[in-house]
């Protein structure tokens, strides 16, 4: 019974750095998707950076969570004017590595939630086929990618086997949207 109550603090304290270090996580998350939708007024400026503008929209766009930031409008039209392969590929390669506040975000929420049936369903496939399942779901045009992202982080998927298949999925989405900006220039 000593034992016990000499141990019970060690324990409650690390439970309490865990949940902390959740908390932390999360209010990270929050203040980059925060400083995204405040600067998105100057998005416009980045335009005439060509593909390091490109990089920069989709980084920025890519980490906001829950609050969708339409950046393949912007990879649209700038297929129309660059190097639609360019285009898609900056597009991508920002998409995928600004998808790292989801991850983060969800490191955060395993220390703090429990997870719903539903939830871990999602989490249990994903981390089942983590590298497949990622991919496909970077490169499906949905609002609820942040969620991979979360579960991601959440599953403790090394922050590589995230990154590496959101980018290739995000860069095949954005590289057949800048060639249809390309081609609708004929159509218009």
């Amino acid at each position: 019974m000593v034992y016990v109550t000499l141990i019970s603090p060690k324990i409650s304290f690390a439970c309490m750095q865990e949940k902390t270090k959740g908390i932390i996580q999360i209010v990270f998350s929050i203040l980059i998707a925060m400083v995204v939708l405040f600067a998105s007024s100057y998005l416009k400026h980045f335009s005439a950076l060509d593909y390091l503008g490109v990089f920069i929209i989709s980084l920025l766009s890519a980490a906001t969570l829950f609050i969708p930031a339409p950046s393949w409008v912007f990879v649209v039209s700038m297929g129309r004017i660059l190097n639609p392969y360019i285009v898609g590929l900056a597009a991508g390669i920002g998409s995928g590595l600004g998808e790292i506040t989801g991850y983060i975000a969800g490191q955060g929420i395993s220390h703090i939630v429990q997870d719903s049936e539903k939830y871990a369903k999602y989490k249990n496939w994903i981390k089942k086929n983590d590298l497949l399942a990622i991919g496909i779901l970077a490169f499906i045009p949905n609002p609820l990618f942040d969620i991979a992202g979360l579960a991601a982080g959440n599953l403790g998927i090394k922050v590589w086997r995230f990154i590496a298949p959101c980018i290739v999925g995000r860069t095949i989405r954005y590289i057949i949207l800048a060639y249809m900006g390309e081609f609708s220039i004929n159509y218009l």
